[in-house]
């Protein structure tokens, strides 16, 4: 069989029933991905004789004689498409998984397809960019800009894989080939609660093919946490690699190795369990109660309540909350619940282990290569020289990446066979086992007088870990600090972070906040409703104010430094862009309109020690490098991080070469999550270039016989006294004397700041369906200085979709069996092109004390918000109040049915 793929011939025959895209893949083309292999996403666009199809559902016989196109033969780094190039310079991607796809289908568009993008594009999907940056790129709107030498701070410079993103030569965890490659596949439990009787896997192991198959008998007997932070001490080692007890429906049993993916789930197909059933409970309340199955025994030590299946419960009080309400005039009590959300990253988790020289090498797909070494050293017993970890670019993560749980099997199996073995999930995997946001219910108990000021603040959280701890404790933690945005001199805050037969819930964009921030925010709306006060008016009234010990579970001093009204300053700009648009234009006499807003407050980086390390050396060819651990996965670090040692440096970003997220060749990193990335990475880039910058010119004064005072950084030379000297000089004239030039540094996520931020929607409900038409979107931001413009819009962006769909249109079904029923991003149904309004994005005029070159990270927060203030929308426009999410349409109706002071014809 003949195929011709990017004007290529290939005489080739693809397996029996292979789709068009592993076909392709292959061949070597890796800008062709896998985000869902169902035809959902869109990342596998290929052309077929001009055009565009998913290749992950189109069979591979079918491309027979016909022409393939893939993204690399759409055009080359030095000839780009048109339509690559306006990607690149809208810039229209943030992790870039999605850009091939979106670039081949948008490359074929009509004069119409591009006036109607919400219908031309609903076959590809964005977890990133919030879709207007996309609709930028097809459209030709540029935005990238040009820095000048020393002053890349502020301007928006290019990603440096830019252009390698938008050909498709960027590479991403499983874009690679490897000679004798094994593939591993996992069976999942079908229980939600069992203990294992038996495992037979002598029918697996006759499937041709089949190399190992692996129990909880041949793996190390030892507890871990699979949750990433620098003090492993934080979370839970309640986790086995493999156990005989299965806690939730999902939970894997056995890893099967094999020559083919096919071989290897044949193998699980044909391993033969016997379960003994267990009770199971997955209502957190009910775990609480007497009687209740126990789901971890008496005798670990990290639970605090096992009998109860409490991890940790946490209560703080500050002042006499039963005094402060007992002299509210108005007192408001509701109890809110948020539910699973799956992360759906289109890059789903995937490692591969190889040996080299004795030493064990693990690529993967994670937000800290550096823990994820270390909890490889610890499982396994080996040295640190015996291991290495490290990421090529990650196609998204948004928190839950910040686990071990793939490199583990693939080492186990090839420090068992020599062999290097790959394990890639499936999205239906993604969403059965990997960890989504922990489900909370809070009630929410407010007091205040009649002028607004609020007298006592109450807060109960319940919490749902699932089966594992994981992130439990530390979010549970992190979401103490919702009651610290408001100024009240009694407060109380009891929490629960319960174990229930359900996946464990982990890490997810928000860390904890995002939860209480839709419970605390919309009782502080409808507490104003009570007081008939403007919303926003209360909150000015009663926001915490620069000075203001940040109050929450506990009085206590602490290393946070507040000293900046960037929350007045947000919601003054929400409040005055919202009435501004107050005479858009209503869709019709059918829909109902509201105006909403809410606000948050989020600490720069995690509570727990974060640490990070950069290197910044000269090269030998008058180049810079700089190394740092942080990982890539469409936050914009590496473009922050090149632009802070650019400035520092007196250069240009194109003259910095970066080399990151690799653990032979840079230095510690806790990780890319919490905002750290920016505001602790980025300490270390700008301390370690500052560093490097004061050794050159001190030399450079040395050899020219100058004042240091004189001399300055200039591009690819020093100016000493007005006279300019190359670097290539000064390198010609250390080498001989042993000089390098180099510097390193260290920075900790301590002291800390604060990034705030408010959201504000005007809203259209349709009085029948139900339906939200979202008519004006806006966000202000206290990002302190701005390293990268345009990419902090995207961020914002892309965190409000996000926030949208946690709203509007996710909804993760678990049955009655503890089963989740819509494993698929069809049915699970993240944002699409079409549900996303743009949104204005508003910046507050400030800077920070502790921050790189002033700035803070603001990637976390922009997505807490969004949820309340559209809830708060929703109120406004129909008298109902509605607690638990998602706000899906046939809720909405259901309710605003039976609110008589609403028409509903």
């Amino acid at each position: 069989m003949t195929y011709t793929v990017n004007g290529r011939t290939f005489d080739e025959e693809p397996h029996p029933g292979q789709c068009l895209r592993t076909f392709v893949r292959s061949l070597g083309h890796h800008g062709v991905k896998k985000g869902c292999d169902a035809g959902d996403c869109g990342a596998c666009t290929v052309w077929l004789d001009g055009d565009p199809v998913h290749s992950c559902i189109t069979p591979a016989f079918r491309a027979e004689g016909r022409e393939v196109t893939t993204i690399e033969g759409l055009g080359s780094p030095d000839d780009l498409h048109p339509l690559q190039r306006q990607f690149r310079d809208a810039p229209g991607f943030q992790c870039g998984f999605c850009t091939a796809g979106m670039i081949m289908t948008s490359a074929t568009f009509t004069d119409a397809q591009k006036a109607d993008l919400p219908r031309a594009l609903k076959g590809n999907l964005c977890r990133c960019t919030g879709y207007r940056a996309i609709e930028d790129a097809v459209n030709g709107v540029a935005a990238i800009e040009v820095a000048e030498p020393g002053r890349a701070v502020g301007a928006s410079v290019g990603a440096p894989a830019a252009t390698d993103v938008v050909t498709g030569r960027a590479r991403f965890t499983m874009d690679t080939e490897i000679e004798g490659l094994l593939h591993m596949k996992v069976l999942h439990s079908p229980h939600a609660h069992a203990r294992i009787v038996s495992i037979d896997t002598t029918a697996a192991l006759a499937v041709p093919g089949v190399h190992r198959v692996y129990t909880w008998k041949d793996v190390p007997r030892k507890l871990y946490t699979t949750a990433i932070h620098t003090d492993h001490l934080v979370d839970p080692d309640d986790t086995y690699i493999l156990d005989d007890t299965v806690r939730f429906a999902g939970q894997r049993v056995v890893a099967v190795v094999a020559d083919t993916v096919g071989a290897a789930e044949e193998g699980c197909r044909r391993v033969v369990v016997e379960y003994d059933v267990l009770p199971a409970v997955f209502d957190p309340e009910e775990a609480m109660a007497d009687g209740a199955p126990q789901l971890h025994g008496s005798d670990d030590p990290f639970v605090q309540d096992p009998v109860r299946n409490i991890l940790l419960e946490l209560h703080g009080e500050v002042g006499d909350i039963e005094a402060g309400f007992a002299e509210a005039d108005v007192i408001h009590e509701g109890t809110y619940f948020t539910p699973r959300v799956q992360h759906a990253h289109l890059e789903t988790h995937g490692s591969i282990a190889w040996m080299k020289d004795g030493r064990l090498h693990v690529r993967t797909s994670s937000q800290s290569p550096s823990i994820a070494k270390v909890k490889l050293a610890h499982l396994f017993d080996l040295r640190p020289d015996q291991l290495r970890v490290f990421c090529e670019r990650v196609g998204g993560a948004f928190g839950g990446k910040q686990e071990v749980i793939t490199e583990d099997l693939v080492a186990l199996a090839t420090l068992d066979t020599g062999r290097p073995v790959s394990l890639e999930f499936t999205r239906e995997e993604e969403f059965t086992t990997a960890s989504p946001r922990h489900p909370m219910k809070l009630t929410v108990k407010l007091g205040a007088r009649s002028d607004g000021t609020l007298t006592a603040f109450q807060v109960r959280n319940v919490s749902n870990t699932g089966a594992y701890g994981n992130h439990g404790g530390e979010t549970l933690f992190a979401a103490g600090a919702a009651i610290s945005t408001y100024r009240c001199l009694n407060k109380k805050f009891d929490a629960y972070s319960v174990y229930t037969n359900t996946v464990p819930s982990g890490a997810l964009r928000g860390y904890g906040m995002t939860q209480p921030a839709f419970a605390v925010e919309s009782a502080i709306t409808e507490l104003a409703v009570a007081l008939g006060i403007d919303p926003v008016e209360l909150r000015r009234r009663n926001i915490v104010r620069p000075g203001d010990s940040l109050v929450a579970i506990e009085d206590g001093p602490d290393d946070v430094v507040f000293g900046e009204d960037g929350l007045g300053k947000c919601l003054d700009l929400v409040d005055a862009a919202l009435r501004r648009t107050g005479n858009g234009q209503v869709p019709g006499e059918e829909w109902l309109v509201g105006v909403g807003t809410a606000c948050g407050l989020h600490e720069t980086a995690p509570p727990t020690e974060h640490i990070s390390e950069a290197w910044a050396t000269l090269g030998e060819d008058g180049v810079y490098e700089l190394a740092v651990g942080t990982v890539e996965f469409g936050e914009g670090t590496s473009t922050a991080h090149v632009q802070i040692a650019a400035t520092q440096l007196g250069t240009t970003p194109a003259r910095v070469r970066l080399v990151q997220s690799d653990t032979d060749r840079t230095g510690f990193d806790t990780g890319a999550f919490a905002s750290a990335g920016l505001f602790v990475a980025g300490n270390a880039v700008s301390q370690a270039s500052e560093a490097l910058r004061t050794r050159i010119l001190a030399f450079a004064a040395a050899h020219t016989g100058v004042d240091v005072a004189s001399c300055s950084m200039d591009d690819d030379a020093v100016l000493c006294d007005g006279t300019r000297v190359p670097l290539t000089e000064l390198l010609d004239a250390a080498r001989p004397r042993g000089i390098r030039f180099t510097e390193a540094r260290k920075a900790y996520g301590s002291p800390r700041s604060v990034v705030t931020n408010a959201h504000g929607f005007r809203i259209a409900v349709h009085r029948v369906t139900g339906g939200i038409r979202i008519l004006d979107s806006v966000q202000a931001t206290d990002a302190g200085v701005v390293i990268n413009p345009v990419q902090v819009r995207g961020q914002i962006e892309g965190g409000v979709a996000q926030g949208i769909g946690f709203v509007l249109t996710e909804n993760f079904h678990v049955d009655d069996n503890g089963v989740m029923t819509n494993p698929n991003l069809r049915n699970y149904r993240i944002p699409t092109f079409a549900d996303i309004p743009r949104t204005e994005v508003l910046l507050v005029n400030s800077s920070d004390s502790v921050g790189p070159m002033r700035a803070k990270g603001m990637a976390e927060c922009c997505i807490n918000p969004v949820a309340p203030a559209l809830a708060n929308a929703l109120e406004d426009a129909t008298g109902v109040r509605f607690r638990e999410l998602p706000l899906t349409p046939e809720r909405i109706y259901s309710r605003i049915g039976e609110n008589r002071s609403v028409p509903t014809t």
